[in-house]
């Protein structure tokens, strides 16, 4: 049974204006993902600033989103970590914690071969009970599990479930739901290929857009998943121009500005990110007000 199916958001990490993580803001974005119908809560991932909040920060993250949601949707915590060491002790952390389960990454920087993933991800998953869900995103790790490396955790890794597929390459994720006769949770790290994910038998998506437009991208996946093909095509193409102007930077700085351009009042970002230039953020302005969400 798939940890979840449907949205769920890849949730942004608010700070306040000295920089310090805000929880009572997190709080209050947390209840209204959940009043607009996302279907899991994804925290402390890349679009949570993860690699750029100390440990005691990512895991107390993690503590208040699991105290906060307390049960109501399925809390994924990010514990992924180039450090194998590092990446055991959060997942430990997250678990003990109540987390329903982690989201691993691959490693980046020192990155290693297909046979250091296999190692590396058994190594996290047997050191947990609760799911495991790999995260594929080689543009930023410079690392790219291969579908038979995928195929073979998920076949041999008892509690490796899914997979969160953000490579861009469609190709690689039909290799993958090939390999595994479709018996791996299969879910788009990307917002603009959520339908040709679940075409080929995903479970949803794990989404940066759902921070500022969550009903929209629940019922894009939930109409694909009950019948209605044509209206998550229909949605999935218009909500393009979202997409791209929500990744005309590196994310999150847009997601971050497209939240305060909402009065959410999310804070700033960590370095070495920082604000949007100024034509950028006048497009991400004009896309928003096109679609109603300012």
């Amino acid at each position: 049974m798939a940890v979840f199916k449907g949205a769920g958001v890849a949730i942004i990490t608010p700070m306040k204006e000295n920089g310090d993580v805000n929880f009572e803001k997190l709080s209050e974005i947390i209840e209204d993902q959940i009043k607009n119908s996302t279907d899991a809560i994804i925290i402390c991932g890349t679009t949570g600033e993860a690699s750029t909040l100390s440990h005691e920060e990512h895991v107390d993250t993690i503590r208040h989103c699991i105290r906060q949601v307390n049960g109501r949707v399925p809390v994924i915590a990010g514990t992924g970590s180039n450090d194998t060491a590092t990446a055991v002790r959060t997942s430990m952390e997250a678990e003990e914690a109540g987390a329903d389960a982690v989201l691993l990454v691959t490693p980046y920087y020192n990155k290693t071969t297909q046979k250091g993933l296999i190692r590396h991800f058994t190594k996290i998953a047997d050191s947990i009970s609760i799911p495991a869900i790999l995260y594929n995103v080689p543009s930023r790790t410079g690392c790219n599990i291969q579908p038979e490396t995928a195929a073979y955790l998920v076949r041999n890794v008892r509690n490796i479930v899914g997979v969160k597929e953000a490579s861009g390459n469609i190709s690689q994720a039909a290799e993958l739901m090939h390999l595994t006769n479709g018996e791996v949770d299969l879910y788009s790290g990307n917002d603009d290929q959520v339908v040709p994910i679940l075409s080929l038998g995903g479970s949803g998506v794990i989404s940066v857009v759902s921070n500022v437009a969550p009903k929209y991208m629940h019922d894009m996946v939930m109409s694909y998943l009950e019948g209605n093909v044509s209206e998550s095509a229909r949605m999935q193409i218009d909500v393009m121009p979202l997409c791209k102007a929500l990744f005309c930077e590196v994310n999150p700085i847009p997601v971050k500005t497209a939240m305060n351009l909402q009065g959410r009042n999310v804070g700033p970002l960590r370095l070495p990110l920082c604000e949007m230039e100024p034509e950028n953020k006048k497009l991400l302005q004009n896309t928003m007000k096109d679609m109603g969400l300012l």
